[in-house]
């Protein structure tokens, strides 16, 4: 790729100011190697840049230390090298870090480094400033901006960030939800005036055109601590109240006739979540029996216990069975628990 008129520009003062201009080279140099997929070349040519200071080349030697590529992986090594560039202002250096940091349990040194990424709408960076709001444990418990930002992860594409989302719209209030897709628009406006002052102002070089990075994979998400059911209210017993009927399983009607096949039998069931509103347990059935290979093929049961109503579905034969199904309806991302009858 051929340099623009000013960064030959550039250069040429450099090189007439007695600068060590070689390093420049080396990276491109480094990049086309990496693009090869001859690793050793490539971290050769950056190892000397990174030890004189160029940012670029430091963050393309922590990526190689990460990756494991043209070196053992060594995630001590990755960490020194994005903190270098961070230092420098490299952007893509500092959201790296910030998440390598949290990976590490070290949340208080990193917290700065993913707000910053998350101000410019780097999707990893607000999973996990998202999920800390939702649960309050290394940030303040604020479930409006916990929605928001992971609505915006979750338009950038992020499936962890849309997984989350459909487990806390189970406890955030409707209002609170519309209030956070507002913020979330008002987040995407701010992101776009902060990667323009940011992008490109902090080290010239870059805007002179010389590509200087190699396009590696991007880091793996950062998987943060789940987000938990909120503590349950305190309950304030009922003066006087008469005892509490048994809980009276209804079967659910499905809405289309199935194929006749011989009717299951037996005392386990699975419990796919439990509700105030009897609609929200239809309406996650609907859901569920779609993306769960297998549910299609059982009788839900709507069980009521006072004012909750239990979505349940079954019956098996067996506990193994039940728990088996669990583990699927688990990686669809829903909640399941084996209960007996």
């Amino acid at each position: 790729m051929s340099y623009s008129k000013s960064a030959r520009h550039l250069l040429l003062v450099s090189a007439m100011l007695g600068l060590a201009m070689p390093a420049l080279a080396n990276v491109k140099d480094g990049v086309d190697a990496w693009g090869r997929g001859d690793y050793k070349t490539a971290v050769a040519e950056w190892r000397g840049p990174a030890a004189a200071g160029d940012a670029d080349a430091q963050f393309n030697m922590a990526q190689a230390y990460k990756l494991g590529r043209g070196v053992p992986m060594d995630l001590a090594q990755a960490e020194r090298y994005y903190k270098k560039a961070a230092d420098q202002g490299h952007l893509q250096a500092s959201d790296n870090y910030g998440l390598i940091l949290f990976q590490n349990q070290r949340r208080k040194d990193a917290l700065p480094y993913l707000q910053a990424s998350a101000n410019r709408g780097e999707p990893r960076a607000q999973y996990v400033l998202g999920t800390g709001h939702f649960n309050g444990d290394f940030v303040e418990k604020d479930w409006i901006k916990a929605y928001a930002l992971m609505t915006r992860a979750s338009a950038a594409g992020l499936p962890q960030a849309t997984s989350n989302m459909a487990q806390m719209d189970k406890y955030i209030p409707l209002d609170q939800r519309r209030q956070a897709i507002e913020l979330a628009g008002q987040m995407e406006e701010n992101e776009k005036r902060v990667r323009t002052a940011q992008v490109g102002g902090l080290r010239p070089v870059q805007s002179t055109g010389a590509i200087q990075t190699a396009q590696l994979p991007a880091s793996q998400t950062v998987t943060p601590a789940p987000v938990q059911k909120p503590a349950p209210e305190p309950v304030v017993p009922a003066p006087a109240a008469k005892p509490a009927p048994a809980p009276v399983a209804t079967p659910m009607s499905k809405p289309t006739p199935a194929p006749v096949r011989a009717t299951a039998s037996g005392k386990w069931r699975v419990q796919l979540g439990a509700f105030g509103n009897q609609n929200k347990a239809k309406a996650l059935w609907n859901t569920l029996e779609k993306r769960v290979s297998g549910l299609n093929n059982l009788q839900p049961y709507l069980v009521a216990a006072g004012s909750i109503t239990r979505l349940q579905a079954g019956p098996f034969a067996t506990k193994a069975q039940a728990n088996q199904m669990c583990n699927t309806v688990k990686a669809s991302g829903n909640d399941c628990i084996v209960k007996a009858q």
